[in-house]
């Protein structure tokens, strides 16, 4: 499976500030700071530090949220963000994206269908974008729940499956090896092998470009399961199951709603995934013994 997919998806945008023009926006920025030692004192140095800037993404003309991210892959994070929130059905209700750097962040400027368009000012969403939670804005509890289907993915993997992408997501993550502040999101097939990557300074939008990234790149994502370096919280677990993924692992803790939702829409969510173990919280049939 991946040999056919992998030509499709270039992996994350290359973190060299050498890349980016005057005016425009890296993944990682150079700093100056002091380092301090027991031994030397305080020494002055660089620093590798993730790049942070707000992102507004504007639907048809018209201003919709701003969210603070990583400013790369935004092509992935503007579709698949449309995506896993409902704005869009498919990647083709996408008529245009264009990409405008301003001297105080990123505009990302989408022009979609224009049915998809009605019923998105039929049903604002006001968001106020924050990289710790991503229902910040949410103007009530009925836009916290969406209606989504039960997931269908039929997909099972091998703990050793699970612990082989585990493996390669830690070798695949350039921004968080150079500043130790990224998320990461990655799509593994059935055989543990990491397809796709993206990463982010917020938990969120590394699921988000991640899911613009299969979705672009024509790929089924029910065919294999997502892993993410945070921990399992509600809205990753509706993210997951809107990209119809049957299996969701993070390294760290789920929350008691996640396991909840995951259970509903019946999902596998798996926490605590660590080198030579990890917890299972739902629907376990889809882990199965060599």
């Amino acid at each position: 499976m991946s040999e056919r997919v992998l030509p499709t998806l270039p992996g994350p945008e290359a973190p060299e500030e050498d890349a980016h023009g005057p005016g425009a926006f890296g993944p990682v920025g150079r700093v100056g700071a002091w380092r301090w030692s027991g031994a030397d004192g305080a020494r002055p140095c660089d620093d590798d530090v993730v790049a942070e800037v707000p992102v507004a993404l504007e639907y048809n003309g018209i201003a919709h949220t701003v969210m603070l991210a990583s400013p790369a892959d935004l092509e992935d994070f503007a579709c698949g963000f449309s995506l896993t929130e409902g704005i869009i059905a498919r990647p083709r209700d996408i008529r245009d994206i264009e990409r405008v750097d301003t001297a105080t962040g990123v505009e990302m400027r989408l022009t979609i269908a224009a049915e998809r368009f009605s019923a998105l000012k039929g049903h604002r969403r006001s968001l106020a974008g924050r990289t710790g939670c991503g229902l910040c804005g949410a103007e009530s509890l009925g836009q916290v729940v969406r209606d989504l289907p039960p997931v269908a993915a039929p997909v099972r993997l091998t703990p050793a499956a699970l612990q082989r992408g585990l493996a390669d997501l830690a070798e695949r993550q350039p921004v968080q090896r150079r500043t130790g502040a990224a998320h990461a999101a990655a799509w593994i097939d059935p055989s543990g092998a990491v397809v796709a990557l993206r990463e982010d300074v917020g938990r969120h939008n590394a699921l988000d470009k991640l899911a613009g990234a299969l979705a672009r790149g024509g790929v089924d994502c029910s065919a294999g399961a997502v892993l993410v370096t945070s921990r399992a919280s509600y809205e990753m677990v509706q993210k997951a199951a809107a990209m119809g993924i049957g299996l969701l692992a993070a390294i760290s803790a789920p929350t008691t709603l996640a396991v909840d939702l995951a259970a509903r829409l019946n999902l596998t969510l798996v926490g605590f995934l660590r080198p030579g173990s990890f917890m299972v919280y739902t629907h376990p049939w889809r882990l199965h013994s060599e």
